[in-house]
């Protein structure tokens, strides 16, 4: 488990399941989604939980939350929906939680031609831009969430475009 540095302005904890540690380049992950909530323009203090799981447990969580019983690639669970309160002052603002499939990103970046921490790294900042209100059901508000990603990959040199 990493927490982000006090530097960054951003609270974020990178949780990885075990068996995986050595397969994610935590700190990239760390940037990526620093880089996203810069982008975003959060708030200093802004706090969410990053976690890189296996499919089953994905699965779980899709099967649970989204009435999926599939394994999908990234899910996020913005905190203000799941409890609508008013947060102390002193409190840090908490997104949410982003979780990604190690097995789907090796998958998609075989499929795509580049290397999994690409994948792993458009993965969290996909999940982040979700948290922090993007969304792609409509063919504008994809563009507008893929130009975004796009950006932030490319501020930290990720040649990654969907």
């Amino acid at each position: 488990m990493t927490t982000s540095p006090q530097d960054t302005g951003f609270q974020v904890e990178v949780q990885i399941a075990s068996g995986l540690a050595g397969l994610v380049d935590e700190p990239d992950l760390l940037r990526a989604v620093t880089a996203a909530l810069r982008h975003g323009g959060a708030p200093a203090g802004t706090a969410l939980t990053l976690v890189v799981t296996d499919d089953e447990e994905i699965r779980q969580l899709n099967r649970q939350f989204r009435h999926v019983d599939t394994p999908t690639d990234v899910l996020a669970f913005p905190a203000a929906a799941a409890a609508p309160f008013v947060e102390a002052p002193e409190q840090p603002l908490y997104l949410g939680d982003v979780i990604i499939s190690h097995p789907r990103a090796v998958a998609q970046a075989a499929e795509a031609g580049h290397s999994v921490q690409n994948e792993l790294a458009l993965l969290a900042v996909h999940g982040t831009l979700h948290l922090l209100g993007h969304d792609h059901t409509t063919p504008q508000e994809k563009a507008a969430m893929w130009a975004a990603q796009n950006a932030i990959l490319a501020s930290l040199n990720h040649k990654i475009e969907r």
